[in-house]
């Protein structure tokens, strides 16, 4: 399979929930599923039901946590230079329409959180800023229409 990429960030945020969810989680679910048993007749618990329900949603994301970590491939954005836009890069664009600067960082997709200003590679708005530079203008395909936008600035921090 192909290496994710991930911000050095995103990968210990991922790190520190699989260890929450192994480490601690794990424990706790176990234990409302014996205190749930302890009640008598499991077909009608309803403890214990949303229990092995939570014990599900777990364990199926430590799988996904497990599959994310062995493909990452970190790649701290300190090291890397130049001035058009690449994995990493921290971007402040221009609307052209509104005028209303935004800053984003590209990282993987896993560590995304638009509201926080970090935005997936494989979103739309990234890949049309990738190979780009301060100065340059580009469009994104919205769902009220194409917008316009000017890079301002990219950073590797």
């Amino acid at each position: 399979m192909d290496k994710i990429p991930m911000t050095p960030t995103g990968h210990a945020a991922l790190t520190e929930e699989y260890r929450r969810r192994t480490a601690e989680d794990r424990r706790t679910i176990i234990a409302a599923i014996s205190e749930a048993r302890a009640h008598g007749d499991l077909s009608e618990n309803a403890e214990y039901h949303a229990a092995k329900e939570q014990q599900s949603l777990n364990e199926g994301r430590i799988q996904e946590l497990e599959s994310l970590l062995a493909l990452a491939e970190v790649v701290d954005p300190k090291s890397i230079s130049g001035s058009t836009v690449k994995f990493g890069a921290t971007v402040k664009i221009v609307d052209d329409n509104t005028d209303e600067e935004k800053k984003y960082q590209i990282v993987g997709d896993a560590e995304a959180d638009a509201s926080n200003g970090r935005i997936s590679i494989s979103s739309p708005i990234a890949r049309a800023m990738i190979g780009k530079a301060v100065g340059d203008a580009f469009e994104v395909a919205a769902p009220g229409g194409s917008r316009g936008y000017e890079i301002l600035e990219v950073k590797y921090i």
